[in-house]
């Protein structure tokens, strides 16, 4: 099965003194991005968490497909308070179910948000399990995303003017967590492209800010997830990714 999804070059340069600069250039069409709401306290999470550590290993990983985990904190009250897990994650999930208003990109769309719930390049992926292969995403064309990471000085260029939110996040590989209670209790669980936070930044289609250092979270590696959305929006126009460290 062919999987038709953009190529992102990427360049990268370190230096003795540990600064860096990280260059993203998106192509033409769209790149994939694939979404996981998940929670440590769901005992139904871990093997959708595992599927998304299989990535890690994928040709296609930050060139044409970029994963990312959103913990969610509505399942903190029952036992275990995933350590990951934010406020700011459950609320873009219920934005998610908001959305659901084109019925032929949206059906079942999180008529009820739950987890582990996957999206694919926006739309409900909820056949995950049985099948465990991406499903085909024709290509769309879309704008050119830049991005140059010097230190914490990030400068975004998107090739579609207007008016745009440019969304950033850290995502963190490698991540262990000893589960002492909850639906979990005495597992050991292992995480990837985990979202160790988000922030955003209005634009018109160009910026340039100082970010927040790494999160020191007990992450190997970490990756950094760059995309643009209409003002207010969560549909994503086109994103870029790669590791930083």
């Amino acid at each position: 099965m062919s999987y038709l999804v953009p190529n992102i070059a990427i360049a990268l340069l370190l230096f003795a003194n540990s600064a860096f600069s990280l260059e993203l250039n998106s192509s033409d069409t769209k790149a994939t991005v694939i979404e996981l709401y998940t929670s440590e306290g769901c005992s139904s999470c871990p093997p959708a968490d595992e599927w998304l550590s299989t990535l890690k290993d994928d040709s296609r990983l930050f060139k044409q497909i970029i994963p990312m985990a959103f913990h969610v904190d509505y399942w903190d009250e029952l036992g275990w308070k995933d350590p990951w897990s934010k406020p700011k994650f459950t609320e873009r999930q219920r934005k998610q179910s908001l959305s659901a208003t084109t019925p032929a990109a949206f059906v079942g769309l999180f008529s009820q948000i739950y987890t582990p719930a996957f999206l694919v390049e926006g739309q409900e992926w909820p056949k995950w399990y049985s099948y465990k292969k991406l499903p085909m995403i024709p290509p769309v064309k879309a704008g050119i995303l830049t991005a140059k990471l010097d230190g914490q000085t990030l400068t975004v260029n998107f090739s579609e003017k207007g008016d745009y939110e440019l969304n950033v996040a850290y995502l963190g590989m490698g991540l262990v967590s000893n589960v002492t209670a909850g639906e979990n209790r005495s597992r050991k669980l292992k995480h990837d492209f985990v979202v160790l936070n988000l922030f955003q930044k209005k634009g018109d289609s160009s910026w340039q800010l100082t970010i927040p250092a790494v999160p020191k979270e007990g992450q190997k590696e970490t990756a950094i997830s760059i995309w643009v959305t209409k003002p207010d929006s969560i549909h994503i126009e086109q994103a870029v990714a790669a590791y930083i460290e």
